[in-house]
């Protein structure tokens, strides 16, 4: 049996300014902005976290983007999944780095596409504010199926260039709220007709979801209204039917995701959403902490060994940046946990087909949530080198 895994990265392209981003939060706001101005919240805490090799960089740069691919190249990452953003009626944001990876050809380096199909809130990069309500800044929509056929057609030269990661040569598209799309199954017999008619042998379709069941069927995270109003799933075999029910939705897949199972099993289930509750409920914040040395052990569900789910690796999380005291921090993450957690992940793809022997790295390069794996002062290319002795 072949040890070989796919490991595929989530990228963030929000490192670059944009005229949205210029009027909500101020001129030349990028993610640079809460990353440069974080600080340590409790002893010990390591903020801010500066980069090293591609400093504080700026991704409509070409160099950037090559010089990033040939680092994630080195580890032996396959390829980056470039987060894509459709908010209905042909609205997108944060589109140029793609676009420019696109139609340069450049760098030469595999990928495919992630839809964040959600709405864009205060809550993505606050100000400062300790208790800010949330407001909606740019609304998900699903106006229906003409906008789904636009959708389609937009990303059509990227599903047909030879970059693309393929899956049983199916265009791989990860969605991250995959129960928030009404008619999914619609949906997704439209765009699998679509490709076919445009040459290709369908679509890969997967979705992004916790691999622990408390988390509502509105795709927004556990809390004391989800309870009230039975929006979650509890009970025996939480991840079975959760994941069950994105398969019925129509995905091939599933990318699971263990943030929440690990923080659930680090101080039990009752303490863990007790504490949500506290803070969602009677609005004090806290920073509520994690060893990373512990939790990173934490992640993986017996589903995670199925076929069609793709497990997560996470290197660090460390959200202070943008939410402050409102943040969940892993601290104490270093790459040699990292890499224990690598290897433990390897044991559960070992058995399942070559093409679906599958690690999704969260991420490339979220700095903002403090969840990178790009090399920084502290670690250099610590997390990148710990993947690479793992893979190779």
């Amino acid at each position: 049996m072949s040890e070989k895994a796919r490991v595929i990265a989530f990228y963030l392209p929000q490192f670059h300014p944009i005229p949205e981003n210029d009027e909500w939060w101020g001129k030349g706001f990028t993610e640079w902005t809460n990353v440069g101005k974080a600080k340590p919240l409790f002893r010990g805490h390591y903020q801010p976290h500066v980069p090293a090799d591609l400093g504080y960089y700026d991704l409509r740069m070409p160099e950037i983007r090559e010089a990033q691919a040939e680092l994630a190249r080195e580890a032996g990452i396959e390829g980056f999944c470039y987060w894509h953003y459709w908010f209905g009626n042909g609205k997108r944001i944060l589109e140029r780095p793609f676009n420019e990876v696109l139609a340069s050809g450049k760098p030469d380096f595999p990928f495919c596409l992630g839809w964040a199909n959600h709405s864009w809130t205060t809550k993505s990069w606050e100000k400062g504010k300790t208790l800010q309500d949330t407001s909606i800044i740019i609304e998900q929509e699903y106006p229906g199926e003409t906008d789904h056929i636009e959708h389609f057609n937009c990303l059509l030269p990227a599903f047909k260039d030879k970059r693309y990661i393929k899956i049983e040569e199916k265009p791989l598209f990860v969605v991250y709220h995959p129960l928030n799309i009404p008619d999914s199954k619609e949906f997704i017999d439209l765009w699998n007709n679509l490709a076919i008619n445009n040459g290709l042998k369908g679509i890969h379709f997967v979705g992004v979801e916790a691999n622990f069941g408390v988390q509502s069927f509105s795709g927004q995270s556990f809390g004391f209204r989800s309870i009230i109003n039975k929006k979650i799933i509890l009970g025996k075999d939480v991840t079975k039917k959760l994941f069950e029910k994105v398969i019925s939705a129509g995905f091939d897949a599933v990318i699971s995701r263990g943030m929440n199972l690990a923080q659930a099993r680090y101080e039990t289930f009752f303490i863990h959403y007790m504490k949500k509750a506290i803070k969602q409920v009677l609005k004090i914040n806290f920073v509520m902490k994690y060893n990373y040395s512990k939790i990173s052990r934490l992640l993986f569900a017996e589903e995670d060994k199925w076929d069609n789910i793709y497990p997560t690796i996470i290197p660090n999380w460390d959200r202070t940046p943008r939410s402050g005291k409102k943040s969940v921090v892993w601290h104490n993450c270093r790459p040699e946990y990292f890499k224990k957690q690598v290897e433990q992940a390897m044991d559960i793809i070992k058995n399942k087909p070559e093409e679906h022997k599958i690690l999704f790295l969260m991420s490339w390069n979220e700095w903002g949530e403090g969840n990178h794996v790009e090399p920084d002062l502290k670690y250099g290319k610590g997390y990148l080198e710990a993947l690479k002795e793992v893979l190779k």
